[in-house]
């Protein structure tokens, strides 16, 4: 054999080790809903990435559709399998902490999921105060799927005429009562303050007039401070029949952050510099809502998690890369609530979330909102075939970033604000 032949054989097998020991980057993801799932997809921009998602429940939840599941008037699950991209391993667990040191995530299974990147986003969950006596006993919350479908169960047990109460009235508090009422349920809506605070007066109203129309009783001022089995008792003493009462005054996020020893903001979502990297640790990186960038975070929303996600997965991939991550942007286009099947109001704001006059009432509103809710699926669908297709607004205002993802003592926030541009 030649030398030139012997040098051939020689290129050839040490391209085919190279092949054989090519680092691949195991990048975990914990949370399946709007962020992680777009994270997810996003990261197939690499072919040399290991992708797992880790979720405890084997279908996509639809958050902005449960008080259609629980009015029976929709689905709002969504089979996986129709929303990852190839490639990606779908574990169906829970994770009950995250150890940095080891670099792996203990499962409630027993299993563990080792990682080179770990992408936190396990979204938000309702919350049910524990200073309201007989709130956690006797209220129902509907931020998540199984507490839906207990309240669905519940309200199926009822009489028609049966008195309801839905504690809250931002969005999901709103879209569940009228939801109810719609199917002739006899519905109060308390607000603790104003009706749909995110709204413009102008939306507001529109949307009083519709739950009046529909005899919903609207008590802005009033605040529920007992639940009983049957009844709800109000700051002022009074007491209100409430055969069932709905809980959607605030939420909550859970705690494997601050379980696993990762810094957290006061509510609990992890504690992030403006690329969305941990605070205590550059390998993990967090969006959507219990994602906390320089403890100013965003509106927990669908519509902040399909930003923040797709950029969460952009700062991994940065890192693998060598390079330097782009700090976050973002902005809010405005919010939407539906009025059951029919009617919807949909709120114009400015990037800062600030609501404008201009609104869309009425059918043509919710033919919107419906396209808007569809889009949300369908933007996670073409991520999986297309990745690199998310996009989302600049121009929201944002902290002078001060805190980085190797701070290693107590971090501190500026007040002073600036704007993406």
């Amino acid at each position: 054999m030649s030398h030139r032949a012997d040098a051939r054989c020689l290129e050839g097998n040490t391209h085919e080790r190279s092949i054989m020991t090519e680092k691949r980057t195991r990048v975990v993801v914990i949370g399946g809903g709007y962020a992680g799932t777009l994270a997810a997809n996003h990261l197939r921009l690499r072919d040399d990435v290991d992708i797992t998602l880790i979720n405890p429940r084997p279908q996509f939840v639809e958050r902005i559709r449960l008080h259609q599941l629980v009015a029976d008037s929709g689905s709002a699950t969504v089979d996986y399998a129709t929303l990852l991209g190839e490639g990606i391993r779908l574990v169906v667990d829970a994770a009950e902490r995250i150890d940095t040191a080891s670099r792996t995530v203990a499962l409630a299974s027993g299993d563990t999921v080792a990682y080179d990147y770990l992408i936190y986003a396990v979204g938000s969950t309702g919350a049910v105060p524990a200073d309201v006596p007989g709130a956690a006993e006797f209220a129902y919350p509907i931020a998540e799927l199984e507490y839906a479908q207990r309240l669905r169960t519940a309200l199926d047990e009822l009489h028609a005429d049966a008195p309801v109460t839905v504690v809250g009235a931002g969005l999901t508090g709103t879209e569940t009562a009228a939801e109810l009422a719609e199917q002739g349920r006899n519905v109060t809506l308390v607000c603790g303050g104003r009706l749909l605070p995110s709204l413009s007066q102008q939306g507001r109203r529109s949307a009083a007039k519709w739950l009046r129309k529909r005899g919903v009783k609207i008590l802005e001022a009033d605040v529920v401070t007992e639940v009983r089995q049957h009844a709800v008792v109000f700051a002022d003493g009074a007491v209100r029949p409430s055969a069932l009462t709905v809980w959607t005054a605030g939420f909550g996020v859970p705690d494997l952050a601050a379980r696993s020893g990762l810094r957290t903001d006061a509510v609990g979502r992890l504690l992030t510099d403006e690329t969305l990297t941990s605070v205590d640790d550059p390998r993990i990186v967090a969006a959507g809502d219990s994602a906390s960038p320089s403890g100013v975070p965003l509106r927990m929303s669908c519509q902040s998690a399909s930003q923040l996600g797709p950029q969460a997965a952009n700062t991994v991939l940065s890192r693998i890369a060598g390079t330097e991550p782009a700090a976050m942007q973002y902005g809010f286009a405005g919010s939407n609530v539906s009025l059951g099947r029919r009617a919807a109001v949909i709120q114009f704001a400015r990037q800062d979330d600030t609501a404008v006059r201009f609104y869309i009432p009425g059918r043509l509103g919710a033919a919107i909102k419906e396209a808007v809710c569809k889009g949300t699926v369908w933007g996670i669908r073409r991520e999986s075939r297309k990745p690199g297709s998310s996009f989302w607004f600049k121009g929201g205002p944002r902290p002078e970033p001060n805190v980085t993802s190797t701070t290693s003592g107590p971090s501190t926030v500026t007040s002073r604000m600036r704007t993406v541009s």
